[in-house]
């Protein structure tokens, strides 16, 4: 992962804890600025007349400077400070810690799990926000996640930890969009694990969404509707149908987990086409570009990479997943690709999130694309051709 990317990973951690309230602690240090006798800025969540913000304290050599903060302010602050003047951040939350820091021009990111904690509340008294949790859920029993006494199974442990995390860096995203219904289709739902999670999640911190899993298999569909019908979720639904036939006309945001190859493709495809403010996709697989890389000529430069298969199929992802990002950004999103589990769990963990707007020049874009397939001796992205560029 880039610098940058490993700053935006911090700063949506920091804007995950925000919002379901798991913060602890913010401290960045390390300064190198142009302020004098600052040593470091930390921060807390706090509960105003005026509504939460995040209240940072500017430590000086003689003094303290305290500002409370509207949120977008503080992620703003948070990056741009990584960025430029400090050479450490550490983000202690109820659940786990993170720490990055700078080596020079890269940045080392570390996370720790940890258990126990207890947030403060920073102000009035307010309903306690909380993560996805286990418990005697029809949807968690049917799914094979929990069992009757409502604990995760020992099995399911990875799974549950991967759902959540995609839970954690999804809510943020979802609260960011402009509906107050938002439209929410999963594309290549299976058996709608994250359906499940996402919507439960949603429901109960009162946000109205209507969630949608298109799946190819009839009987997973006909499954997911009975199991959400039973779970008391009226908004959540499962349609039968491939990705490229669904009409995701209205949909706010697409998501897509672990589509296989040109799936993923298709599922940001419908997103753009929809016009969705936000598409999130897990890739899995990158066959079709890796068959291009390995039958064309590419820069010979390269050759001490991709004449050794399992370099070949690690540069084949990230062109694959390098080429979509650009290829979002061409079509009016921002984009960012970072991993949202450790390998640990699961080897396809990297996690493409496009939100509409404030993208850079599209000529510039599709100029890096043709330079980047010159690169790599690939002739066509199968993106492309759904998009009407090649």
């Amino acid at each position: 992962m880039s610098a940058p990317d490993r700053i935006e990973e911090f700063v949506l951690a920091l804007q995950t804890g925000f919002i379901d309230g798991s913060i602890i602690k913010l401290r960045l240090g390390g300064y190198h600025g142009a302020e004098a006798d600052l040593k470091s800025v930390e921060g807390r969540k706090v509960a105003l007349k005026a509504g939460e913000r995040m209240s940072l304290v500017w430590s000086y050599k003689t003094r303290d400077i305290t500002k409370n903060l509207i949120i977008d302010e503080a992620l703003s602050f948070v990056r741009d400070g990584l960025s430029t003047s400090f050479r450490s951040g550490r983000l202690e939350t109820r659940d786990f810690d993170l720490q990055i820091e700078r080596q020079g021009d890269k940045f080392r990111l570390k996370r720790t799990e940890v258990s126990g904690r207890e947030v403060a509340t920073g102000g009035h008294d307010r309903v306690k926000n909380r993560p996805l949790e286990a418990g005697a859920k029809p949807w968690m029993q049917a799914l094979g996640i929990a069992g009757a006494d409502g604990k995760v199974l020992a099995a399911s442990q990875d799974k549950f930890r991967q759902i959540n995390k995609m839970v954690e860096i999804f809510a943020p995203l979802i609260h960011e969009l402009s509906a107050k219904t938002p439209r929410i289709v999963d594309m290549g739902a299976g058996k709608g694990y994250l359906d499940f999670a996402l919507f439960d999640y949603l429901q109960g911190k009162g946000v109205p969404a209507k969630v949608i899993g298109v799946e190819m298999r009839p009987k997973l569909v006909d499954d997911g509707n009975k199991l959400a019908a039973q779970s008391g979720f009226a908004a959540l639904q499962f349609v039968p149908g491939s990705i490229l036939d669904y009409d995701a006309s209205g949909a706010d945001a697409v998501i897509a987990l672990h589509a296989c190859d040109t799936a993923t493709d298709d599922a940001i495809f419908k997103g753009i086409s929809s016009g969705a403010e936000l598409i999130a996709v897990a890739p899995c697989c990158h066959k079709q570009v890796r068959r291009q890389m390995e039958a064309g000529t590419s820069d010979g430069r390269l050759d001490f990479l991709l004449r050794h298969g399992t370099f070949m199929e690690k540069q084949a992802e990230m062109v694959t997943d390098g080429l979509r990002a650009l290829l979002l950004e061409a079509s009016g999103y921002r984009t960012k690709v970072f991993e949202f589990v450790s390998d640990t769990h699961t080897p396809k963990n990297n996690l493409i999130v496009a939100q509409k707007g404030k993208a850079g020049s599209r000529e510039a874009a599709l100029k890096k694309v043709a330079d980047v397939k010159a690169m790599f001796g690939i002739e066509r992205h199968y993106l492309e051709g759904l998009l009407g560029l090649a």
